[in-house]
Formats: structure tokens, C-alpha cells, sequence
């Protein structure tokens, strides 16, 4: 199959979270499974939008960019809640830039 840069962008999200989790989870389980579960969301939406057509593409992708509000939002809370240095999620907040704008322009 053929490269998808925004797929294996949302591939490089679940690699840069890997530190974020291993904290959140020694804190907050349940922060930790949603954190897991919005990232997840991020690249199996981008896959399956893949592979379909015209609006029901678009639809998977704009699900993928609301979980990558979400990840940021996660992110951010745990910053906030003292679950995460302000260094534990660098990568993961630059992969999220470059993801979002990648989901925004193919859902605008």
C-alpha cells in the first residue's frame, strides 16, 4: 500500500506518547485509557476514511481531528493536574500541530 503522510503522522503520535502515558498512567488510570483511546481514534479514523468515498471520507476525518483535540485537551490537563512536565509531551505537541493542520485542510 502506499505512504500516507497523515497516517503515519498519527503513527508518530502514538510513538511521541509514549512517555506521556507511562506518567498519566502511575497517576490517573482513567486519564490514561481516554488519552490511549482518543490517539487510537486519531489513526484508525485516518485509515478508514482511507479507504472510502467523497462525504463518509471527510465524515472519518473530521472524527480523527476532533481526537486530536481531544489528545491536546488531555494533554493539557495533565500538564495542569501536575501529571506531566511541561518536557514530557514536546514531541507529542508538535506531532499534533502537523496532524491538525494536515486534518483541517483535508475536511476544509
Amino acid at each position: 500500500m502506499t505512504r500516507f503522510d497523515c497516517l503515519d503522522a498519527s503513527y508518530q503520535l502514538l510513538d511521541d506518547l509514549h512517555v506521556p502515558l507511562t506518567r498519566i498512567r502511575a497517576r490517573d488510570s482513567r486519564l490514561h485509557t481516554q488519552l490511549r483511546t482518543a490517539a487510537a481514534s486519531i489513526a484508525l479514523n485516518i485509515a478508514e476514511g482511507r479507504g472510502r468515498a467523497g462525504k463518509d471520507k471527510r465524515h472519518h476525518w473530521r472524527i480523527a481531528l476532533g481526537s486530536a483535540e481531544e489528545v491536546e485537551a488531555i494533554l493539557q490537563v495533565a500538564k495542569r493536574l501536575r501529571d506531566l512536565n511541561a518536557d514530557d509531551a514536546v514531541a507529542a505537541h508538535a506531532t499534533l500541530v502537523r496532524l491538525r493542520k494536515m486534518l483541517w485542510r483535508m475536511t476544509h
